[in-house]
């Protein structure tokens, strides 16, 4: 933990441990979307993918464990540079020009963040509420009971919105931040980041849409 320290302690460093730990969100956003991607392969096959999952045991336990390491540290970093920021410049600017890749995705980081923090949330407290009982009731069954829920659809729509739009610039952003920033692979970098977004807003916001018709 020493190390982690020494990197809060500049502001290069908790900008190089927030792109780290950003790039592993995006590797498990990856996964996660290509897993749960199996529901158009029909619910046997949606049910065989959490059944093999679960079947990791202890190897499962270790992914969670670091991805909650990782989002403890992303989110520290994110406020601790947020409030330096403040910090070195109290009074905004008059004039505020929007240059060099500032997007509204570029903007709006800190609120998007948080508002993923908060879905991520409501969303464990809501599956981990239902997978309490397995033994009557598959992954399928219980993904059905939890989106029938309308108010809780709206919220996974729209937050499923905003992660993509967080996506967007966290990509280009923690690529700049690790040092793969030349002229020459930038403008791809920036384009893959939009598709990415794209790719991971749809493929999410569409996992509740068809199940619901599964069911």
């Amino acid at each position: 933990m020493n190390w982690i320290m020494r990197a809060l302690s500049t502001s290069v460093g908790k900008k190089q441990l927030m792109a780290v730990s950003g790039l592993l969100f995006l590797l498990f956003l990856t996964t996660h979307l290509l897993g749960n991607l199996s529901i158009y392969s029909g619910s046997g096959a949606f049910v065989a993918y959490a059944e093999h999952l679960h079947a990791l045991g202890k190897l499962l336990v270790v992914a969670e464990v670091g991805m909650a390491v990782a989002l403890f540290v992303h989110v520290c970093t994110a406020i601790f540079l947020f409030l330096e920021n403040r910090h070195a410049r109290p009074v905004k600017y008059v004039v505020e020009k929007s240059g060099g890749g500032r997007t509204i995705s570029s903007r709006t980081m800190p609120y998007t963040g948080l508002l993923i923090l908060a879905f991520l949330a409501v969303h464990m407290n809501t599956f981990s509420h239902h997978i309490v009982d397995q033994t009557s009731r598959n992954i399928f069954q219980i993904a059905t009971a939890v989106f029938a829920n309308k108010l809780y659809l709206a919220i996974y729509l729209i937050s499923m919105i905003v992660v993509a739009v967080h996506v967007r610039h966290g990509l280009w952003s923690a690529f700049q931040t690790v040092g793969l920033n030349h002229p020459k692979y930038m403008p791809f970098i920036e384009k893959l980041s939009l598709v990415f977004a794209v790719v991971v807003g749809l493929g999410f916001f569409s996992l509740p849409l068809i199940i619901l018709v599964m069911r």
